[in-house]
């Protein structure tokens, strides 16, 4: 068992990971290449080009063996697991025909294919046509076919980064049903592409031939081609699994297999997510994405821009500390802790709601972020934890409206992604839900999920309940302290819970005064 080793790439954000699991989940290599998060030609627009990513891939791959000294022999099984929604349009020829639009994207089109109008009169009916048409309005498909309508006729292939890379790796045009969360025509119920007669099809500008086959999770999707070999050294031949999302990776690479854990996710999105067996719409009309485990949901809570708020802060304010850590050779991360130590729980009634992007239906579009209750013994240490908390009391929002859909009281907490390096941030954490609190044993949990899906397709672990209970464990766990709880449930349902409904209809008048954010 121990010499077998599975490979994970994970293509997120900031960085591009190929790291090597055990069988045990433990990391035996790993390496890390930085992007560029994305470029921007206009304001709002996010860009990456998908050579890169790839190239990103090979290096990352190609330092295992010449720097780490693994062999590539060594690799049972690959398996691919990426940012979310980012798209990309191929010719004919496998070609990109234009930079891929990341998830960060934010531009939209008003010229959009027309949806029946029986269709329309349906939706109004039932109070979701805003909902309808922010969806065409936000499809990347709508807007290339509107605005570059020439790429958008040589597009043959239109493919998630996912279903990208795996191309670009066995040569098929081929994805998982867990890497499906974008503006596309899928079934989030029925977890397949949409019927034929499904209004996403006149909704979008998308074909059916122009997208890839899709299958499970732990599905051999195909082998490494003698092309992917040359760029990246794993030998050809080498199966190729369908894993999922990264998001979705995480919450089984967190060990939240049942409906009772919640997983929270402190990355660049911050997010709430369990796993159900039944479909759970947590936000009326707002699906529930698919599972790393095949035939499963993750019902999913977002603060969009969760923890890239702590790098806002550290941007905007966290110089002194940024210098202070290069002087004394530490992290940054651990000067920030003592920011947030030395202010008491509520940060003297600093409350902040952070909706610096807004939602989709919750919040509204209207949204923005807010910080009340200022008064002079204020400083920056105090904003520094009132950003945690403001994310964590929004999260606990969240988990609420999760166990009122899906009946099941949420009883511990698993926290992965960036923040969950901080002990400050996990201990406000269990004291704002007040439960129990654990970070995982590894970090890295979207590669380990993906580890945990080639594991399962490969037969190496008999099913995915013995692979997540063998490869995931806890870390540490933070309990609540009571004390601490009650201030913090006090502040939540007297203060928090109040902020949005009073505090939207002046957000609504700052958006028609300023123009800002864009009403849709």
């Amino acid at each position: 068992m121990s010499k077998q080793y599975i490979l994970s790439i994970d293509n997120g954000t900031q960085s591009v990971r190929a790291i090597l699991f055990d069988l045990r989940g433990n990391i035996i290599a790993k390496s890390q290449v930085h992007l560029e998060a994305y470029f921007s030609d206009q304001p709002g627009w996010a860009e990456h080009h998908p050579e890169d990513y790839w190239q990103a891939v090979c290096t990352a791959c190609q330092r295992l063996w010449n720097e780490l000294g693994i062999s590539p022999s060594s690799v049972h099984g690959v398996a691919v697991t990426t940012q979310r929604g980012t798209m990309i349009n191929l010719d004919k020829q496998g070609q990109p025909l234009r930079p891929a639009i990341t998830w960060l994207d934010q531009r939209r089109t008003d010229i959009v294919p027309s949806v029946n109008p029986l269709w329309m009169t349906a939706f109004k009916l039932a109070g979701v046509a805003s909902t309808i048409n922010f969806f065409r309005g936000e499809a990347e498909a709508n807007w290339i076919k509107a605005h570059q309508p020439d790429i958008w006729d040589k597009t043959d292939k239109y493919l998630m980064l996912s279903g990208y890379l795996n191309y670009r790796l066995c040569g098929n045009f081929i994805d998982s049903i867990g890497s499906q969360v974008g503006y596309l025509p899928f079934d989030y119920k029925g977890l397949k592409w949409a019927g034929k007669l499904d209004w996403k099809w006149q909704a979008l500008a998308v074909k059916a031939e122009s997208l890839p086959e899709l299958v499970p999770p732990g599905t051999v999707m195909g082998h490494i081609s003698q092309a992917a070999e040359a760029a990246t050294g794993i030998l050809a031949g080498t199966p190729l699994l369908a894993a999922a999302a990264d998001k979705a990776c995480e919450v089984i690479g967190a060990g939240c297999q049942q409906p009772n854990i919640g997983c929270l996710s402190y990355g660049t999105t911050a997010t709430i997510n369990t796993t159900s067996k039944k479909y759970l719409e947590v936000t009326p009309f707002i699906p529930p994405y698919p599972a790393a485990i095949p035939n499963s949901y993750s019902t999913e809570v977002q603060i969009f821009r969760g923890y890239w708020m702590v790098n806002w802060f550290k941007e905007q304010f966290g110089h002194h500390e940024k210098l202070q850590a290069a002087e004394q050779g530490v992290l940054p991360e651990a000067l920030f802790d003592e920011l947030v130590n030395a202010v008491p729980p509520g940060s003297m009634g600093l409350m902040l709601q952070p909706y610096w992007t807004p939602g989709i239906k919750v919040p509204g579009a209207e949204a923005k972020g807010a910080i009340i209750g200022f008064g002079d013994v204020h400083t920056r240490a105090h904003m520094y934890r009132a950003i945690l908390e403001g994310l964590a009391y929004a999260l606990r929002e969240g988990k609420e409206r999760i166990e009122k859909r899906s009946g099941v009281a949420i009883t511990e907490l698993r926290i992965s992604g960036g923040g969950s390096q901080s002990d400050a941030a996990m201990q406000l954490t269990a004291d704002i839900f007040g439960l129990p609190t654990s970070r995982p044993h590894i970090y890295e949990t979207s590669g380990l999920g993906a580890a945990i899906d080639a594991a399962v397709g490969l037969g190496l672990h008999p099913s995915f309940d013995v692979a997540i209970k063998e490869m995931t464990r806890i870390g540490k766990t933070f309990e609540p302290i009571a004390h601490h709880h009650q201030i913090y449930n006090e502040l939540y349902h007297r203060v928090y819970q109040k902020m949005y409904a009073r505090l939207q209809p002046l957000y609504k008048e700052i958006q028609q005064i300023t123009g800002y954010p864009k009403m849709h």
